[in-house]
């Protein structure tokens, strides 16, 4: 029996090039080896201020692109957070399990909160409800970066604690590191990764962006003056970063690359390295048309849910037997 892994998908800022490199890609690797689930976790992105309409647009989209970027629904159960209203019940539960102090040391809590005196007790409980999404479905691994890895430890604590109280009732979640893969950075600033939130967009390359728009970031990314097409992070951060991009997205090797544009001008390279990417990237939009008001869409999402609600549903039930909250 295939071992569960959970994914979740926040709808804020939009998705970029950046995002399909370094996460679509691999859930398209791991979606075959694991039972896979994928959410759009719009109750986190409540923990701050999200303006209604962008936020509703925004959950449909982000699924939509994910599908059309190749990731396979007969592989994965996709659902929408908030249609899940167990969750947010489970959520209670598992509070009153969890230590202010625990919630406090969170890395995203201390920064967020850091000279914002008017942040939401949202913000401070929210990780307890990512620990929902963990322990619902009984996921074994989460793959998150770096960053999110305390918030799986704090899951793997909080279902711990609660075992040991009432019984034997969650398992326990593992991090499953991120693969380092390519990482690719701003087309602007070159020494910091590319960003879905990032304020200025001439250095983004959006999923969701005009083609003729895609082609005019890349002819006026970041370069250098040494005027030669070679890998070196180091020197030429700029240059290297297009022959990520263009490698990863034609399957050529960089050294192929390079080799095909010795002596070139940039100008020639970029214009390949806009090629590749419009290319790529207008076969995804092609496939969100398709499918972004389709039928297809919603069945797939109604699929989700009630899986979803019913694993949920099954696991509060549960919980409140053993805590002891039934008539």
């Amino acid at each position: 029996m295939k071992k569960r892994i959970l994914t979740g998908l926040k709808p804020t800022g939009d998705l970029t090039l950046g995002n399909y490199i370094g996460s679509i890609r691999q859930m398209k690797e791991l979606e075959s080896d694991y039972d896979s689930f994928l959410f759009v976790a719009d109750l986190h992105a409540l923990t701050v201020f999200q303006n209604p309409s962008e936020l509703h647009e925004r959950i449909r989209k982000f699924i939509a692109m994910y599908i059309a970027c190749g990731v396979d629904p007969e592989k994965h159960t996709i659902y929408i957070q908030s249609e899940n209203e167990f969750l947010p019940a489970m959520n209670w539960l598992l509070e009153c399990s969890t230590y202010y102090g625990e919630a406090s040391r969170m890395i995203q809590f201390k920064e967020k909160s850091k000279d914002n005196a008017n942040f939401t007790v949202g913000l401070l409980t929210y990780p307890v409800l990512m620990a929902c999404d963990i322990l619902y479905c009984d996921a074994e691994y989460v793959p998150v970066g770096i960053d999110q890895k305390q918030h799986v430890e704090l899951a793997r604590d909080i279902a711990d604690r609660f075992n040991k109280k009432y019984g034997e009732t969650f398992k326990l979640p593992e991090f499953y590191p991120i693969k380092v893969g390519a990482k690719i950075y701003d087309l602007k600033d070159p020494s910091k990764k590319m960003s879905k939130t990032e304020e200025n967009p001439q250095g983004v390359i959006g999923l969701f962006d005009d083609l003729d728009s895609i082609r005019s970031k890349i002819m006026k990314a970041t370069t250098d003056s040494l005027n030669k097409v070679c890998y070196d992070p180091e020197n030429q951060p700029g240059i290297s970063n297009l022959l990520t991009i263009a490698s990863v997205l034609s399957g050529e090797d960089i050294n192929s690359i390079e080799k095909r544009f010795e002596g070139a001008l940039y100008g020639e390279f970029k214009k390949y390295v806009a090629e590749v990417v419009t290319s790529k990237i207008g076969q995804f939009q092609q496939r969100y048309k398709e499918i972004i008001n389709s039928k297809e869409l919603d069945e797939i999402l109604d699929r989700g849910r009630e899986k979803s609600r019913e694993l949920a549903r099954q696991k509060y039930e549960l919980m409140k037997e053993r805590m002891g909250v039934v008539r």
